[in-house]
């Protein structure tokens, strides 16, 4: 990141940075804080794993500012660009060289009575989940106001095609292309063999509401963040949200080099594409 930093500053970039880190940065680098770092900024640049990527694209807000991902995690299904080339391919971002990404978002609502609402925007998932040890959360879900299923598990996962590939892929549910304007819903440890992964339309409304009064705790989480308890009075509404996150890639972004590359598909020795069918 200090790296990263001195070759912006040396080319003339104005560099903000998280007043809050203790790294060793160039005295031209200006440190602010954490909810001022997008103002004025064109850019913002992710240094670690999805998580801090997902982060970052909370900072960003409505500010439309596009995200370049550096991968120093495990993953890196978002921060694709690894440290080798951190420096080659931020030049080719200055220069106009690179692929521009959008990724659909949730808003997720949290309406309970007499208090006010509570709202967080989630780039890959919304989860429903229960926190109480041995105990089931019973629940029901209906989408754009019709009813769909009562429910009875450890919870349940809403995500976007950008978040199919995290927390809705360990419940079983499908990859989605991050172009494919979708909803995945994935039960968690379902009690019922039937309740199955479901995709929904990405314009769809989903509204989730416990059906026992027993005191479980039901948290809502938006990527990872807490947005609070679903009381059994209580109901969350999740639906798409106006606001897309902007990713860029370098030129030649390929999805699927991801997927082998991350899930570990192609091992057989054939990486590149199959051979033309034999007659």
């Amino acid at each position: 990141m200090v790296a990263l930093a001195r070759h912006a500053v040396g080319c003339g970039i104005r560099v903000f940075v998280d007043a809050a880190g203790g790294l060793p940065y160039p005295a031209a680098v200006e440190r602010r804080a954490e909810a001022n770092l997008v103002l004025g900024a064109h850019l913002m640049v992710s240094v670690g794993g999805d998580g801090t990527l997902l982060y970052t694209a909370r900072l960003v807000g409505d500010a439309a500012v596009p995200l370049l991902g550096i991968n120093r995690g495990r993953l890196g299904f978002l921060a694709d660009i690894s440290a080798t080339e951190m420096i080659e391919r931020f030049d080719d971002v200055l220069a106009g060289r690179f692929e521009r990404d959008l990724r659909r978002t949730l808003s997720a609502r949290l309406i309970v009575p007499q208090m006010a609402d509570r709202v967080l925007v989630a780039l890959n998932d919304v989860v429903l989940q229960k926190r109480d040890t041995g105990r089931m959360l019973d629940f029901e879900s209906a989408i754009n106001g019709n009813f769909v299923n009562a429910h009875g598990g450890d919870g349940l996962v809403i995500s976007t095609a950008t978040g199919s590939t995290a927390y809705a892929l360990s419940c079983g549910g499908p990859i989605l292309t991050p172009d494919i304007d979708a909803i995945v819903i994935a039960p968690i440890s379902p009690h019922t063999l039937s309740d199955r992964p479901l995709v929904i339309g990405g314009q769809s409304t989903i509204e989730l509401r416990l059906t026992s009064q027993a005191p479980v705790r039901a948290e809502v989480t938006c990527d990872g963040v807490v947005l609070g308890d679903l009381p059994p009075d209580g109901r969350l509404v999740i639906e798409p949200c106006p606001r897309r996150v902007t990713l860029l890639h370098p030129l030649g972004y390929d999805y699927f080099r991801i997927l082998r590359s991350k899930l570990h598909w192609g091992r057989g020795g054939r990486q590149g594409p199959p051979d033309a069918p034999r007659c």
